[in-house]
C-alpha cells in the first residue's frame, strides 16, 4: 500500500500543472483468472469494483490518466466442473488496491462527434492479500502460511511472494459525450498479474512434516481442504503432487462504466501551461 501512495504522489505534478482538467469516476466489475478458475470472466465470480482519477488532455484525442481502482477478486473450487478441483476444494478471495498512470486515445475527436473508441494502457502498482476461511468460519490470510513451502529451508527456490506487484494494465473502450464536459464511457481493461500467488495457488504440495513443522496445523489445513468434504479423500496428498499450473501466471480485470467530469473553465488551457484546450 505504501507503494501505491509513493507511486500516485510522484506523477501527480504531471496532472496537476495542466489543463484541461477532468475528474474521473469508474464503477463496475472485479474479475480474476487463474488456477481456481480458467474463464476470465464470470458472473458468478464477478466482484463491485470502483475507482477515481484524475486526467489531463494533451491535445483532442490522446490524454493522461492517473488514478486509484478498487475491488476484489475470489474463486472456489466447489463452482467448477473440474473433478480435480472439486476435489481439491481450495477458495479464496483477495481486496485489490490499484494505482496507474495510463496514456488514452479517442479515434475520433468529441468535440465534433458524440460517440468514440478508446484504447488505453500503462503502467501500475497494486496491493493483493488472499485470504480463506477456516472450518470455524474464521478469516486467515494465506500468504503467511506458505501454503506451498516458500521460504521454508526444504525448498530453497520457493520465496515468499510479495503483495504488492507492477501490473501493465490495458484495455478497451467506448466513450459518449452527454454534454459539455461530462462523457460516460464503458470500458474492459486487462491486468496481467505477473504473479501466480493472487489466489495464492501455484505449483506443487510440499511434504507434509515440513510444513507441520515450520508453519503450524493451520497451514496443512489450508493447503489442502479435500478432507473437509462429505466424501473428500482425508489423505494430504504426497510431497511434489500438482497442487497448481506454474505454466501460467494469473490475471485480474475491470469492466464496468467511467464518468469523466472536466473542470476547465470554458476548455480554455492557461498560457504556458503543457496541454492543449479540448473541448466537449
Amino acid at each position: 500500500m505504501k507503494k501505491l501512495l509513493i507511486f500516485l504522489i510522484a506523477v501527480s505534478p504531471l496532472l496537476s500543472m495542466a489543463q484541461p482538467f477532468h475528474i474521473t469516476l469508474f464503477g463496475g466489475l472485479s474479475n480474476y483468472q487463474g488456477d481456481l478458475q480458467d474463464k476470465p470472466y464470470t458472473f458468478s465470480g464477478s466482484k463491485a469494483a470502483f475507482g477515481l482519477g484524475a486526467q489531463c488532455d494533451i491535445n483532442n484525442h490522446l490524454s493522461v490518466k492517473a488514478g486509484m481502482m478498487f475491488g476484489r477478486v475470489g474463486a472456489d473450487d466447489k463452482n467448477s466442473v473440474d473433478v480435480y478441483r472439486k476435489a481439491r476444494n481450495l477458495n479464496f478471495q483477495s481486496n485489490i488496491t490499484e494505482g496507474s498512470v495510463l496514456a488514452q486515445y479517442d479515434f475520433f475527436d468529441l468535440s465534433e462527434k458524440r460517440l468514440s473508441p478508446y484504447v488505453f494502457a500503462g503502467i501500475g502498482f497494486y496491493h493483493f492479500n488472499p485470504y480463506s476461511y477456516d472450518t470455524l468460519g474464521r478469516k486467515v490470510f494465506l500468504q503467511p502460511l506458505s501454503t506451498e513451502g516458500q521460504g521454508l529451508a526444504q525448498y530453497p527456490d520457493r520465496k515468499p511472494y510479495h503483495l504488492t506487484q507492477f501490473t501493465i494494465p490495458f484495455g478497451i473502450g467506448l466513450h459518449f459525450k452527454l454534454a459539455e464536459n461530462l462523457v460516460l464511457g464503458y470500458e474492459m481493461g486487462f491486468r496481467p498479474a505477473l504473479t501466480d500467488y493472487l489466489d495464492d495457488v501455484s505449483k506443487t504440495y510440499v511434504d507434509h512434516d515440513a510444513l507441520l513443522a515450520a508453519k503450524g496445523p493451520l497451514a496443512v489445513e489450508m493447503s489442502y481442504r479435500g478432507d473437509e468434504l462429505k466424501n473428500g479423500d482425508p489423505t494430504y496428498p504426497p510431497d511434489g503432487e500438482k497442487r497448481g499450473g506454474a505454466n501460467r501466471k494469473d490475471w485480474y480485470y475491470f469492466s464496468g462504466f467511467s464518468l469523466s467530469i472536466g473542470l476547465s473553465k470554458n476548455g480554455h488551457t492557461p498560457k504556458g501551461l503543457g496541454c492543449p484546450t479540448r473541448v466537449y
